[in-house]
């Protein structure tokens, strides 16, 4: 009687469950960002910002617990990654405006075309700040925790974010808004965004990234500061 041949990879330990299923979180979560940045949110008619800073510190908090558990390096692929995603996502979607579409679905067509129609500036803003940010706060999340000999997480979550929302919101907002709104509401646009990033991480993210770091260190059954796993150029 002829045997079946067994699945090889049934019995496979995938031990980087958690680098992929952060790594999804991370992408997703930009990508959801983009798409709510269409949506601008008004406190009071003194304050305005686009919805995608509310979950935007969220994908850092993911940033700060890849490269507090994989090291930079790895951190930078995945952030490269996203970019590659960021890109397919506006190109497939750029492509979608100009489908035709029947006339019954008139309304949804052009509430399909309102928010995925990108102007350009908006789009390099975008991506630029996007890399320019990341890229910042994973290096320098690494280089904290080297000077600090792995203590006061907080630290380097919240000092790498602190240094690198300013290499996020400052070119995004002069690429995208410089010589369209006065310099008055430029300059609020850089400061409220910061702000309410860096408070949003502060409040809600770095407790989230304690969480999060303690069960992937659980899962790893590792003790001390998780360097089995870090990939440091």
């Amino acid at each position: 009687m002829n045997k079946v041949s067994e699945n090889p990879l049934k019995n496979r330990d995938f031990s980087s469950s958690p680098l992929m299923i952060l790594t999804a979180l991370f992408i997703t979560l930009y990508l959801v960002s983009n798409i709510m940045a269409v949506k601008v949110v008004s406190f009071f008619g003194l304050f305005y910002f686009d919805a995608g800073t509310i979950t935007f510190p969220f994908a850092y908090m993911l940033g700060d617990v890849l490269t507090e558990i994989w090291g930079y390096r790895t951190t930078k692929r995945i952030i490269y990654l996203t970019l590659l995603c960021n890109i397919v996502l506006m190109a497939c979607t750029a492509i979608g405006v100009t489908m035709p579409s029947p006339d019954y679905l008139a309304e949804t067509a052009a509430a399909y075309d309102h928010i995925f129609s990108y102007v350009p500036r908006i789009v390099v803003a975008s991506l630029v700040g996007f890399l320019m940010g990341e890229l910042s706060n994973a290096w320098l999340m690494e280089r904290i925790k080297i000077r600090t000999k792995g203590r006061w997480l907080w630290l380097r979550t919240i000092g790498s974010s602190a240094v690198a929302y300013i290499f996020d919101s400052l070119p995004f907002v002069l690429i995208a808004f410089a010589g369209v709104v006065s310099t008055h509401d430029l300059i609020m646009m850089i400061v409220f965004q910061y702000v309410s990033k860096l408070l949003i991480e502060s409040v809600f993210g770095t407790p989230m990234a304690y969480a999060a770091i303690y069960c992937i260190k659980s899962y790893f059954k590792l003790r001390g500061d998780g360097s089995l796993f870090v990939d440091r150029e």
